[in-house]
């Protein structure tokens, strides 16, 4: 088995990489006709996003047809609209009557500073991203909304590391599937959470690697404002409504405070998406809770992946490097 994301049935994931800019874009596209029911949760200061007010639980509509994951800071929300053309020409979409809409969720990372800050993603690039979805084994690591992400800056820029994009899944009895992905793009360090050793985070002199909270009394002033971030997707073929994905959502950022510290601060736009991905004759039934606590701890593993995956940019080692 793949052990992604699109080991959950009806989830296609593509990326578009530049890697001359360090940057890029990562699409995941829903197949059924009306698309999933997604939630999310934002828990993050400084987020980017398009489209998440009408994943409320009280929004009217339903379905999502893809959703984007991308670099670019705000800029990079252009990419949504090549996501949005490469599913109008499938046919795919919300039917108004006089059209049909494809309905894209989208949200960024701060990577600016990383390579060309004029290098953002743009609609050809989530176009590219789109087109190359499948539902297979895809690249980790330094490649699509991962190629320009880094972690552990509370020293700065020059004392970073290298984070990355990753994704983990588990098959459940009943037939029930679960799939994380994850863009690791923190201001903390990221820690393996069965041994609390810090993976990739601020570099200290003599190689060794410091504690981002040990060290921000005296760094505070690093704490520079929303250059950074990490992303993620739970998807499952069970059925949920827009409320239990928001739930599922919630729980699923259990994962991020397992391997990053801290997280969710006042300089990262952490946002987490949570996808049901059935049809009207699919689907398999089980309680939130299972489906959230299971992608708290698959969002983890894809975490860790994200970091162990990545390749380093100048400058920027990765874990694979030290």
């Amino acid at each position: 088995m793949p052990d992604n994301l699109c080991d959950v049935p009806g989830v296609l994931v593509g990326h578009a990489t530049d890697l001359e800019g360090v940057t890029g874009c990562t699409a995941v596209i829903f197949e059924p006709p009306e698309g999933a029911t997604v939630g999310v949760d934002v828990r993050g200061s400084s987020p980017g996003t398009r489209e998440t007010d009408r994943l409320s639980p009280t929004s009217t509509i339903r379905g999502t047809h893809a959703l984007l994951l991308t670099g670019g800071s705000a800029f990079g929300l252009a990419a949504a609209d090549g996501v949005v053309r490469f599913l109008e020409e499938k046919g795919a979409g919300l039917d108004v009557g006089v059209a049909r809409i494809p309905l894209v969720s989208a949200a960024v990372i701060f990577d600016l500073v990383t390579g060309s800050a004029e290098a953002r993603p743009d609609a050809a690039m989530g176009y590219k991203a789109a087109f190359s979805a499948r539902a297979q084994n895809f690249a980790q690591g330094t490649v699509g909304a991962g190629t320009g992400a880094t972690v552990g800056k509370v020293l700065g820029m020059e004392r970073a590391m290298k984070g990355g994009l990753g994704s983990a899944s588990v098959h459940l009895e009943g037939g029930l599937v679960v799939g994380a992905l994850a863009v690791a793009n923190a201001f903390g360090h990221v820690r393996d959470p069965r041994t609390g050793e810090v993976l990739a985070g601020p570099r200290l002199d003599g190689g060794k690697l410091g504690n981002t909270v040990e060290l921000l009394p005296e760094a505070f002033a690093n704490m520079r404002w929303g250059e950074n971030t990490t992303l993620g997707v739970v998807a499952t073929n069970a059925r949920l409504t827009k409320s239990q994905a928001t739930k599922v959502a919630q729980m699923a950022h259990d994962g991020l405070a397992r391997t990053i510290e801290p997280v969710h601060t006042s300089v990262d736009g952490d946002t987490v998406f949570a996808a049901s991905v059935v049809d009207v004759d699919s689907g398999v039934n089980a309680p939130p809770d299972v489906i959230g606590a299971w992608g708290a701890r698959l969002m983890q593993a894809a975490i860790v992946s994200a970091v162990r995956a990545a390749n380093g940019l100048p400058g920027i080692p990765a874990v694979s490097e030290l």
